[in-house]
């Protein structure tokens, strides 16, 4: 009888204590829920559509500011990525170049020492600040600038070819804007109502063949 009461009493004491639940231990250990939480959130994958490139306006691109010397644009932008490309007939004067640091299609004119000019050509992504780019639609201008844009023949091709200039500052009901103040940009579109160019800044965005 001894003997039986005996394993009875180890048998009891070897159970113990029930083991507490998964709830009964988040509750005990408030740090466990809140580990418990953030591994039940789904990490957000990066989006290739949260970094917008920089647009073009009529004042400048990225760190690129119309004004600005020659050794501001080297230090911001790299220097001329073809040194031996001639940009002007007389490049002390009147020089255009693509920065080795800038997007391709990309284009600056410096004037006497002081960028006055960028230009998008070619196969260029950037866009400007109202989000037209390379073979954008003149609807698309229209829509975007109204009678702010100013409708000119092209000088080389035939209608419907055209310039479409809209100024910020400085340019409006002028013929020839030659105030260096003044900021506008300039689209220019081919024989397929599309826009083969884009040139923002002061007055040479007025030119039609390079620094002319």
């Amino acid at each position: 009888m001894l003997r039986t009461i005996l394993i009875l009493a180890m048998v009891v004491a070897g159970c113990g204590t029930p083991e507490p639940d998964s709830q009964s231990r988040v509750a005990a250990n408030p740090s466990l829920s809140e580990q418990t939480s953030s591994a039940a959130l789904p990490t957000r994958p990066a989006q290739s559509g949260d970094h917008k490139p920089e647009a073009l306006s009529a004042t400048g691109w990225g760190p690129l500011r119309i004004g600005m010397t020659v050794r501001d644009i080297t230090a911001s932008v790299g220097a001329d990525s073809d040194p031996k490309a001639v940009g002007g007939p007389d490049p002390e004067q009147c020089d255009q170049f693509h920065p080795v640091r800038t997007p391709s299609g990309l284009l600056v004119m410096v004037e006497n020492g002081r960028l006055t000019r960028i230009s998008l050509t070619g196969s260029a992504a950037v866009k400007t600040d109202r989000g037209i780019g390379i073979g954008e639609a003149k609807a698309r201008i229209v829509d975007a600038y109204g009678e702010a844009a100013r409708e000119t023949p092209h000088k080389y091709e035939p209608a419907p070819a055209a310039y479409l200039t809209v100024w910020q500052s400085g340019g409006a009901g002028e013929n020839y804007v030659d105030d260096p103040k003044a900021r506008g940009i300039v689209y220019e579109l081919g024989g397929d109502n599309r826009v083969e160019a884009i040139h923002a800044g002061g007055p040479s965005i007025q030119y039609v063949e390079g620094c002319a």
